[in-house]
């Protein structure tokens, strides 16, 4: 057999998430006041963003303005920074930007409408109280919008059931194999699509599986993978001297790698552990002027932000080259933040309001005109990818005439009519939760009596459809719903 030596030319894609990119998908997922406490931090940690008190309801004008000075800064900027990490020349040339037009306006919000004139419409404090969303309720929704075959589903909801508070997956997947008469390996196919959801980590066997999900798609992700499976007790120890040398890799490298391991959630599903009752604060308010639907971001609190004007003589001075470095690392910080706030906005209200387009007739009507509507009816409508849609509906919730609603709530999927057309899932359990209420306590309605009495209304349902809808309203059978007094 002869050796040869050949030269191979391979061409591939891959996705380098920066910090800058990190902290704008956080950014996405932020409830309002979650956003506001961010903002309030960075103004303490960044001494170049301040609050700008004085116009907190900008021009269009200058909100334009501001928009452009932004993003032509960011341009600049990315160009040398999102694909080559630290390694950039950001720091070696001071930044071009109108300082006068940008110091003297708060970041964009074009996408912003009044809301004066409508305070009396805002919900009562009583009417922002709700449950906080279950693991399993979440994870679940997740699932309903993916393309996963019945069988596949099956697997998956054992799977859901099967994971504990903390997060991680505790049964023997064989097993789950078995009582759903799969192979091991569709089971295993079925897990490995549920790691994929959110929160980041989920579904995990092990501590060790866990991170190795997070850390998928970082920029040193090969890395971080060898330090997570190889050296994970030399971490515990914080011995990085002995990683160092075992991947001869530099130990300031070690440090910065190690850093990012120790900020991963070691248990995912502890943001989902608590029961108890919180109180919400809409991000969107609809409210109804003349014919049409109106979209409002909820900015109560949100500080309007700028650059200290203090720092644009500084950098007119002859100041130290460190000076000037640090100055110029705490401006990119400070346009990229601002850049990913509006970016966030934006998107939460182009989202908001597509969503009102498609529902329609449950603004005009109520519940019982639900559509049915996925993730990709939005994505597509907007331009955006799913994931992206996704995080801006989670956690995020609408204030609208009929009650607050999160924003997952509009994503449901659809049942076939006699007429060919479709009802969301909502509106049926809507339909069967009323049809109980008004049930006789003495004879009360059975699942099969439910799916005739629902035929009649031309909506074709399986029985058994109906029980997991009455499961899911915490509704008991009819056995158990019978009173004889």
């Amino acid at each position: 057999m002869a050796l040869e030596i050949k030269q191979n030319l391979k061409l591939s894609q891959q996705l380098v998430i920066t910090p800058q990119l990190q902290q704008a998908i956080k950014l996405l997922q932020l409830s309002q006041p979650e956003l506001v406490e961010m903002v309030e931090k960075e103004l303490i940690e960044n001494p170049l963003l301040e609050e700008d008190s004085l116009n907190n309801e900008p021009s269009k004008e200058a909100n334009q303005d501001s928009k452009e000075d932004i993003t032509n800064a960011e341009n600049k900027s990315q160009e040398n920074t999102e694909m080559k990490g630290d390694e950039s020349d950001f720091n070696k040339k001071e930044v071009e930007i109108d300082w006068e037009n940008y110091i003297n306006s708060s970041g964009p919000g074009d996408y912003q409408q009044s809301m004066q004139g409508h305070d009396e419409e805002f919900p009562s404090y009583e009417n922002t109280l709700a449950n906080s969303t279950s693991l399993f309720d979440h994870l679940m929704w997740q699932m309903q919008m993916t393309d996963l075959m019945p069988k596949e589903i099956e697997i998956g909801t054992l799977i859901l059931g099967a994971i504990g508070d903390d997060g991680y997956f505790r049964e023997d997947l064989s097993e789950i194999a078995k009582k759903t008469n799969a192979s091991f390996e569709e089971a295993e196919k079925v897990l490995h699509r549920i790691q994929e959801f959110d929160p980041p980590g989920i579904a995990a066997r092990n501590l060790k599986e866990c991170l190795l999900i997070q850390v998928k798609n970082f920029k040193d992700q090969k890395v971080l993978e060898e330090i997570i499976a190889g050296y994970l007790h030399f971490l515990e120890r914080r011995d990085f001297l002995k990683i160092a040398k075992g991947l001869k890799i530099s130990l300031e490298k070690v440090k910065r790698l190690a850093k990012i391991i120790y900020e991963l959630e070691p248990k995912p599903g502890r943001q989902f552990s608590s029961n108890e009752a919180q109180y919400i604060t809409p991000d969107v308010y609809v409210r109804k002027i003349g014919a049409e639907w109106v979209v409002f971001l909820n900015e109560d609190g949100l500080p309007k932000l700028k650059v200290n004007a203090l720092y644009k003589s500084m950098m007119e001075q002859n100041v130290k080259e460190q000076t000037k470095s640090y100055v110029q690392d705490k401006l990119r910080s400070a346009l990229w933040l601002i850049k990913s706030i509006h970016q966030r906005q934006r998107t939460l209200f182009k989202t908001a309001k597509t969503i009102v387009q498609f529902q329609q007739e449950f603004f005009d009507k109520g519940i019982n005109y639900l559509k049915p509507m996925v993730l990709k009816d939005v994505a597509n409508e907007i331009e955006m990818h799913e994931s992206t849609i996704s995080r801006v509906t989670t956690n995020k919730y609408m204030h609208t005439p009929h009650g607050i609603f999160e924003l997952k709530y509009f994503f449901n999927s659809g049942i076939a009519t006699g007429s060919g057309e479709s009802i969301a899932s909502e509106s049926i359990k809507m339909k069967i939760k009323n049809l109980i209420a008004h049930e006789n306590p003495k004879k009360p309605l059975s699942d099969q009596v439910i799916v005739k009495m629902l035929q009649s209304e031309n909506i074709d349902i399986a029985r058994r459809t109906i029980a997991k809808y009455r499961e899911t309203l915490g509704i008991l059978p009819s056995s158990k719903r019978r009173q004889f007094y």
